[in-house]
């Protein structure tokens, strides 16, 4: 069974007969079932019964109903309703707009709306370059998706995207303090998103393109790119490349190899995986081949699409051709952005002594992080519940941190270096193992290094 998980957290109401012993009988249900209880309240108590409320883990929500059916056939025991907790933390959205200024009178009024903003409105019409400091464009992000490749559950629209960029929003605040507005896009048509992000750039300081689809996703950010004056950022591209760069630089530090010798497989040659090429070789990786569903990537199979022959040109030196089996004979570092279980553990024997294994796709990694450590020197995963977890809030809040202080018109492939270093480097010297190659999200330096490598300090 996989391992519990709070995102999978329920709480039980139960109506017991007015003895503590049920309780622990209802523990010991839950434990044998495969659950974890995380708390026990008593809600009420009397005479003729208990009210008892039972927070508790587990893995998915089949096991969710089974931990319930055993709690029901415990003797005394009424579940009387059940909450899923990570459903009642997103009633109602998790994000709110909140006034910086006071409106107690109507001074506070006068000078926060009309007719005192009028002034404000002139002098910016007159001087539009101080737009970003007296407004909140100076402070703000467009989270924008069209909901076409949310998370791994592929293209389930705007609406259904809106939870997911809500949390965004949420984790730009919490960790760089930034305003961020999702912005779900009731269309998948390039031309229609590209307009709709154009007209609504005034009122930002930035763009984060978020769950669009490849290659839509390319066209979109590079004519975004060419036609705004503020920084545009794809996520689910540079920012995966930062954070797989920097603990990439970090995991070889302890197999003690250097990025320019080592040869690297890339099991993915969508957004992600392109984007984390690019940073690769820009960073000197010179052998890196891409493998997707049909094979390795060589620019001498002409079968392949436009996007797949430029990943092609750019990679491959040794026009190296089969499938992912076959390619990883002798390669350092597997790092798949693809799909569960195209990796096999025993196949990392056939690599390089000391081997680097990043399995990436989320939920369900390419391979079992707990077996390809019987067999690799680092392994790290995008999941939370295995050490290294590759994780993109190491990135984002800090690089749009960096890009708003220092009022950027662009994100360079430099920047994107500078920030990789930053977030490897948080991590010191004696703290470098291989179950401890990247810092934790919640790290205080890590935004903090991150927007001052953005910046181009230090």
């Amino acid at each position: 069974m996989a391992a519990t998980t709070s995102s999978y957290s329920i709480t039980m109401r139960l109506h017991t007969a007015p003895d503590h012993g049920v309780v622990g009988a209802v523990a010991t249900a839950i434990a044998q079932a495969g659950g974890i209880v995380t708390a026990i309240d008593v809600a009420e108590s009397s005479h003729e019964r208990l009210v008892v409320d039972v927070t508790c883990s587990a893995a998915d929500a089949e096991h969710a109903a089974r931990l319930e059916a055993a709690v029901d056939e415990v003797a005394g025991v009424e579940v009387y309703r059940v909450s899923d907790r990570t459903f009642l933390l997103h009633i109602g959205g998790k994000i709110e707009v909140t006034s910086k200024v006071p409106l107690r009178n109507r001074d506070d009024l006068s000078m926060a709306y009309t007719p005192g903003v009028g002034r404000v409105s002139q002098a910016l019409a007159d001087h539009p370059e101080d737009i970003p400091r007296l407004t909140v464009k100076g402070n703000s992000v467009a989270v924008v998706t069209d909901g076409s490749a949310v998370l791994g559950l592929g293209n389930i629209g705007p609406g259904a995207a809106l939870p997911v960029m809500e949390g965004k929003a949420a984790l730009f605040k919490r960790f760089a303090n930034i305003d961020a507005w999702p912005i779900c896009l009731a269309s998948q048509d390039t031309d229609e998103i590209v307009r709709a992000v154009e007209m609504i750039a005034p009122g930002f300081g930035g763009i984060n393109l978020e769950d669009i689809a490849a290659p839509r996703c390319f066209e979109i950010e590079r004519r975004l790119r060419a036609s705004l004056d503020i920084p545009v950022f794809h996520d689910d591209q540079h920012g995966t490349a930062i954070v797989v760069l920097a603990a990439l630089t970090n995991a070889l530090r302890v197999v003690r190899k250097a990025l320019p010798e080592v040869r690297v497989v890339v099991s993915g040659g969508g957004a992600a995986g392109t984007a984390i090429v690019t940073l690769l070789l820009a960073a000197g990786v010179t052998d890196v081949v891409v493998v997707d569903r049909s094979g390795a990537l060589s620019a001498d199979d002409d079968t392949l699409s436009l996007v797949h022959q430029q990943l092609a040109e750019a990679t491959n030196p040794r026009r190296v051709r089969g499938d992912l089996h076959t390619v990883l004979h002798g390669a350092d570092v597997f790092i798949g952005v693809s799909a569960p279980g195209v990796l096999k553990a025993e196949w990392i024997q056939d690599m390089a002594p000391d081997a680097v294994v990043f399995a990436l796709a989320n939920p369900d990694p390419e391979v079992d992080p707990a077996e390809a450590d019987k067999y690799a020197a680092v392994v790290a995963s995008g999941r939370s519940d295995y050490p290294n977890q590759i994780n993109n809030v190491l990135a984002f809040p800090g690089v749009f941190r960096g890009l708003l202080d220092a009022r950027a018109h662009e994100v360079t492939i430099e920047m994107l270096l500078r920030a990789a270093e930053a977030i490897a480097l948080v991590v010191k010297d004696e703290e470098l193992n291989p179950n401890f190659i990247i810092p934790t999200v919640f790290h205080p330096d890590v935004p903090k290094a991150v927007a001052a490598a953005i910046r181009g300090e230090g």
